[in-house]
């Protein structure tokens, strides 16, 4: 058994995390019958690791808790776990694509401002090199 403490060091995570948890439902401690504290389980820890994992392939916090959901009904939760990051990955392409077209116009605004001189604000202009930017 665990405090919250001792599972959030063996997680790696804050206790304010492990509490979080707790309260969302994810984890489901027993209580120290002597001083009321919370004690968390193997369960308790598979599941802690569960839900870094899932973090890391991306999932959202929601997106964990309907597939524990899912799977605490007996249900599988494999399909939803495939369309959830299949659909992430379109998404994650799509903000690539548009952070690539952000950095070559970063690197092209840069490259032509290099030889430009520096411009005083004259009432009608701010700063010369943003505004004779071309607009996309």
């Amino acid at each position: 058994m665990y405090t919250v403490s001792q599972l959030a060091k063996r997680c790696g995570v804050t206790p304010d995390t492990v509490r979080h948890y707790t309260m969302k439902g994810l984890l489901r401690p027993s209580r120290d019958p002597a001083n009321g504290y919370r004690r968390y389980g193997a369960a308790d820890l598979h599941r802690m690791r569960f839900i870094h994992q899932a973090k890391r392939l991306g999932y959202t916090l929601k997106e964990v808790e309907e597939i524990i959901t899912l799977a605490g009904q007996g249900r599988s939760p494999c399909p939803r776990v495939r369309d959830i990051i299949a659909a992430r990955i379109v998404d994650n392409r799509r903000r690539l694509d548009e952070l690539n077209a952000l950095q070559a116009r970063m690197e092209q605004a840069l490259s032509s401002w290099r030889t430009l001189p520096d411009g005083v604000p004259d009432g009608l202009t701010v700063c010369h090199l943003i505004e004779g930017t071309a607009a996309d």
